[in-house]
């Protein structure tokens, strides 16, 4: 069985803001992975940008830490899952019902994970 890594963009501002939008979407991912049967294998959304930390290493050698995400964007990895499915068909139908694609602003990026 095939896992795929699925990540989770959204426009950090509306979820930063709340609202009826982001309730139901809240609750639509439990809903959605107790639908799923154990096609989720895991999953977690991920706190604010603001809380990053990003390390590099320089032409030197040296890691720098600095605050923040890597890079600057509109949209911003909100959160991940890991779907086990028979195949990439299978995981993007399984996918296409996840609050994250539903929600405007959003939208999820499948990858299959690589092997040994």
């Amino acid at each position: 069985m095939a896992q795929f890594m699925c990540l989770i963009y959204q426009a950090e501002e509306a979820w930063a803001a709340g609202g009826p939008d982001v309730d139901a979407a809240r609750a639509g991912y439990w809903a959605f992975n107790e639908a799923q049967g154990g096609v989720i294998a895991a999953g977690e959304g991920l706190e604010p940008t603001s809380t990053a930390t990003s390390l590099r290493r320089d032409g030197g050698g040296h890691v720098i830490v600095t605050d923040g995400p890597f890079v600057e964007a509109k949209e911003i990895i909100g959160g991940f899952m890991i779907v086990a499915a028979e195949s990439y068909d299978r995981a993007v139908e399984v996918v296409s019902e996840c609050p994250g694609v539903m929600m405007p602003g959003s939208s999820v990026e499948i990858r299959e994970i690589a092997g040994p």
